[in-house]
């Protein structure tokens, strides 16, 4: 009998009581153990199992959990005696900082106080007996959500040596999703008060705490050391490109594969692998997302269970306010390119809209690029990635996001339809609207004159997802934004009758037009936007932009050539005029 899917179950207590879905990945208590690392930082995807897996090591290793070998039976880490003896030894603090996601610094800095208030009270025995002097007895109950910021620096440290005196062992300590107050300072402004706050705790905890056994912390990204483990010499930092652990989170495909004998869903295999495979660890490929198979094979059908809006704020951010180099290169992803590129995997996260590449360094530490392949160059000794987006799963989430973007605004959905009927004066008036109504939306406010660009690129992405079902939307682009045209063509005949009907009669008419924009910003020169749009609609004559597409059989009478001229957010549109061809 197939076991119960408890859906969002991370307490790994809970989960082998009630005999819950579990694939076992206790090997990663032996591999870190054996290692002998002081300090580890294992950065991992979101819902790939970090913090059921912390929860794993404190049941293991806690003292409190002495005598529940039962939790741990049958698993493979209780093949040895070696590991059954050390069950149960350690005094454990375990704290995540997951639930910090305020919008302020004051209630970001509150909440971290008050995780570290909850491990003190967990072990408020120490105020009983004479093991802790009167002064520190008194620093134990000044821990609070307001407690200082030296008192909050010396917190962890602190209580390490108050129970490695009380157990008589150096104390662990687990963090689970450590970066997500960084996270969330980026998007709310208030990253630099966060970072100082933030690397004392980490300097006094990790550091200069000779009371430590060892560490582990989780997070989706590895934080620029400069940023908060100054000086942190014993800290292994262990990514999605190393070795270390490559099997321990996500589920491998054997074990996908077996997961689906179980719950009798053999004949979805490859459809499974097309929605969540793509992942890889170090050298391990085909590593799945855990959350969307468990999802899956509870709900019996594929689905974007990945994607959830709310955890990818700083993602959409940095690609909505992005330069165009950025949308440019996302609308290549989008269209199943291959970005190439050196990537460092330290996140300055004050940096992101400044450094090259920093963009697709956060996305790839997330999960939404995968590495397709890697060059070596010997001649400076860098290491270049290929990137693509990782699967099906994550390019429906990345497709929905930029619908997101348009959706709330009804003069773009008017748009688009007096585009595709070729009204031309109905597409001036819904083009002039949107300009005025999301230029800002597109720009992240911090240039004086602002980059329409960001804009007009915004714009092109949502033309790509809104019309992706009817047409094959390409783009070429040159240095500048001199020439930005765009190319819509029809898909097959067999998809145009699909989409209008089974009934419809298999001819040409069916298909809809094809369709070539010229975008053109306003020249110093040009007194009007007439002149323009004559200037772009000149150049889509002069260099046959139509060429490719009567190459493949579309009629010159079915291509329609628009003009786009902007200046700031007015806009004009115009189709082929031969006055401006004289």
């Amino acid at each position: 009998m197939a076991r119960t899917i408890g859906i969002g179950n991370q307490d790994f207590e809970t989960i082998r009581r009630e005999g819950y879905f579990y694939i076992d990945k206790t090997d990663l208590i032996r591999q870190w153990w054996e290692s002998g690392d002081g300090v580890t930082l294992i950065t991992r995807p979101r819902r790939f199992g970090k913090t059921l897996n912390m929860s794993m090591l404190e049941k293991f290793f806690s003292v409190d959990y002495k005598d529940r070998g039962d939790l741990f039976c049958g698993l493979k880490i209780w093949e040895s005696k070696k590991y059954i003896d050390l069950q149960g030894t350690y005094p454990v603090i375990f704290l995540s900082f997951a639930g910090v996601k305020e919008s302020t610094y004051a209630d970001a800095r509150e909440s971290m106080c008050r995780t570290i208030e909850e491990q003190y009270n967990k072990y408020d025995r120490l105020l009983n007996g004479d093991l802790l002097n009167e002064r520190e007895k008194a620093f134990c109950r000044s821990i609070s959500a307001n407690m200082s910021d030296s008192m909050a620096a010396a917190s962890l440290r602190a209580l390490s040596d108050f129970l490695g005196r009380y157990y008589g062992k150096k104390t662990i300590i687990l963090l689970d999703e450590y970066d997500t107050p960084m996270q969330e300072a980026y998007v709310n402004g208030y990253w630099a008060k966060m970072v100082a706050f933030t690397r004392s705790l980490f300097n006094a905890t990790f550091k200069t705490n000779p009371y430590l056994e060892r560490a582990v912390m989780t997070g989706i990204t590895r934080v620029s050391k400069e940023s908060i483990f100054s000086d942190l010499n014993n800290l292994e930092v262990v990514t999605t490109t190393s070795e270390k652990y490559s099997d321990c989170f996500g589920f491998t495909e054997d074990e996908v594969f077996a997961v689906l004998e179980e719950y009798g869903l053999s004949d979805q295999k490859q459809k499974v692998k097309d929605w969540y495979d793509g992942f890889s660890f170090g050298k391990r490929k085909d590593i799945y997302n855990p959350w969307s198979i468990i999802n899956f094979v509870d709900k019996k059908r594929v689905g974007a269970y990945w994607a959830n809006t709310s955890a990818n704020r700083l993602v959409e951010k940095l690609i909505r306010e992005g330069k165009p180099k950025v949308k440019q290169a996302f609308e290549d992803l989008l269209d199943g390119g291959t970005l190439h590129m050196e990537i460092d995997e330290q996140i300055v996260y004050d940096q992101l809209s400044a450094k090259k590449n920093a963009v697709w360094s956060l996305f790839l530490a997330s999960g939404y690029l995968k590495v397709a392949g890697t060059v070596f160059e010997e001649r400076t000794g860098r290491m270049y990635y290929d990137l693509t987006l990782t699967n099906k799963e994550v390019h429906i989430m990345f497709a929905n996001m930029v619908q997101d973007w348009f959706a709330w605004n009804d003069d773009y959905n008017d748009f688009i339809k007096a585009l595709l009927l070729g009204d031309v004066k109905a597409m001036n008036l819904y083009m002039n609207r949107v300009t005025t109504e999301m230029f800002s939306f597109f720009d992240t406010g911090k240039s004086p004159q602002g980059e329409p660009e960001r804009f007009y690129h915004g714009f092109v992405l949502g033309l790509m997802v809104e019309l992706e079902d009817r047409y094959v939307i390409t783009s070429n682009r040159e240095s500048g934004f001199g020439r930005y045209d765009v190319m819509l063509e029809p898909r097959s005949l067999a998809a145009a009758v699909a989409l209008q009907g089974k009934d419809a009669a298999p001819h040409n008419d069916v298909l809809p037009d094809a369709i070539i924009i010229e975008f053109k910003v306003q020249d110093t020169e040009e007194t009007e936007l007439t002149e323009t749009v004559c200037s772009a609609l000149k150049q889509i004559e002069e260099r046959d932009y139509q060429a490719s597409l009567i190459a493949r059989g579309i009629p010159k009478e079915r291509i329609r050539k628009y003009g786009f001229a902007f200046c700031g957010k007015r806009v004009l549109i115009a189709q082929q005029d031969p006055v401006c061809l004289q």
